[in-house]
This record gives structure tokens, C-alpha cells and sequence, in this order.
């Protein structure tokens, strides 16, 4: 089973991975997580030149094809290095972001709706049928409003350098609202489950953010 937690950045996918790798791992599961980009291995090698903005200090300056193809390149290294035999075997692989983060940030650079969506199969044919990467069993969208995400993201490191310096998603407003309302756009074309980061406008306490997921899960 592949489980994949998406959203827009500092939403908290990494805290839930970690979160539910625990649970089940306690519960006796046999279980793997997984983050992407993989920024450990040198297949993320583009993916860092274009957050680090040497194709162009704005995420426009790059296409969402070009861009996704960074992303899927380091995915299908880990998938066959890594995850692959792992996810055939019947172990439970949970993914801090995955193919459906391409669907989020790339497609945020498309305004046209008709465009948007032969986009959005692209990204599907590319990495489910040609590169054969296999398909979520389920996707959870935790839906942090970028009014939230930009402060948490102002409070944290750089992942790539791990300085306060931020990447060129990161570091664009204007792309982080575009990824946020995009995301939400696609969560529901997908029917990922959305989960509801924000109540009576505070941050959730994150183990009521996990209960919710749990009870969304037959573990």
C-alpha cells in the first residue's frame, strides 16, 4: 500500500509521515517512508539547480514540464533503488510528496483551465504509464491556507542548504498562493482526502490532525 501525504510547503506532510511511520510501526506493520525530492541521492541533482534558481531566480522561468520531469527523473531513481521491491512485497510505503506534487506546483504555473488539465494527464501518463511508477492507494491533502504557511515557512531552514535563505517556491508569495489555490483545484478533481489544517482560524493541534488521518486509514 502507498500511502502519500501532499500539500503546499509547510503544510506539515513531513510531521505526518513521521507521525503515521511511527503508529504503525508501534502497531507491528511493516512499513517504509519515503520524502521527495531525494535530496540525499544525486538523482535530485536538477531539482536542487532549479530551486536554487540557476534556471531562473522565478518558478515561471522554468515550464511545468521541464520542471516535472526534474522531479520524475528523481522519483523513478528511488522508486527502482529503493521503494520498488519494498511497495511489491506488501510493505506499506508512506510518501512525504510524490508524483501529485507535480500535479500541486507545476500546474500552479498554468492559468488556463483547458491547459491546466491536458497538463495534469500529462503528468499522469508520464510517470504512471511510461516511467510505470506505481499509483497512491491514498492521497491525503493537508490543506494549510498560505496566510499559515508563509510564517511557518519564514520560521524554518532551507532543506536543500539548510540555511534561512528560502528556494524560489519558497521564497514567491505570489507562487505560493497560486500552488495553494491550484492544490486545492486538484485535490478535489482527484478526490484526494482533504484534510482541514485551519479551525476558527488557529493551526490544528497536530495530534488531532493524526487522529483524523487514522480514522481515514483501516490499520
Amino acid at each position: 500500500m502507498l500511502i502519500v501525504f501532499e500539500g503546499v510547503d509547510a503544510s506539515g506532510k513531513q510531521t505526518q509521515t513521521e507521525i503515521l511511520y511511527n503508529t504503525l510501526k508501534e502497531k507491528g506493520k511493516n512499513v517504509s517512508k519515503i520524502t521527495f525530492p531525494d535530496y540525499d541521492s544525486p538523482s535530485s541533482a536538477l531539482v536542487k539547480m532549479y530551486l536554487g534558481g540557476m534556471f531562473g531566480s522565478d518558478p515561471s522561468d522554468v515550464s511545468a514540464y521541464a520542471a516535472s520531469a526534474f522531479y520524475a527523473v528523481d522519483r523513478y531513481a528511488s522508486f527502482k533503488t529503493d521503494w520498488g521491491k519494498k511497495l511489491e512485497s506488501g510493505e506499506i510505503v508512506i510518501a512525504d510528496r510524490y508524483v501529485t506534487s507535480n500535479m500541486i506546483h507545476q500546474a500552479a504555473k498554468i492559468d488556463d483551465k483547458d491547459e491546466k488539465l491536458k497538463f495534469l494527464d500529462w503528468v499522469y501518463d508520464f510517470e504512471y504509464i511510461k516511467l510505470g511508477l506505481p499509483q497512491p492507494d491514498k492521497v491525503f491533502f493537508l490543506d494549510m491556507p498560505p496566510e499559515f504557511s508563509k510564517k511557518l515557512i519564514a520560521e524554518r531552514d532551507n532543506k536543500i542548504t539548510g540555511r534561512k535563505q528560502k528556494d524560489i517556491h519558497e521564497n514567491n508569495s505570489d507562487y505560493l498562493y497560486s500552488a495553494y489555490k491550484n492544490a486545492v483545484f486538484v485535490a478535489t478533481q482527484c478526490r484526494w482526502e482533504r484534510i482541514y489544517c485551519v479551525k476558527n482560524d488557529k493551526i490544528r493541534n497536530i495530534e488531532d490532525i493524526k487522529n483524523e488521518i487514522l480514522s481515514k486509514l483501516d490499520f
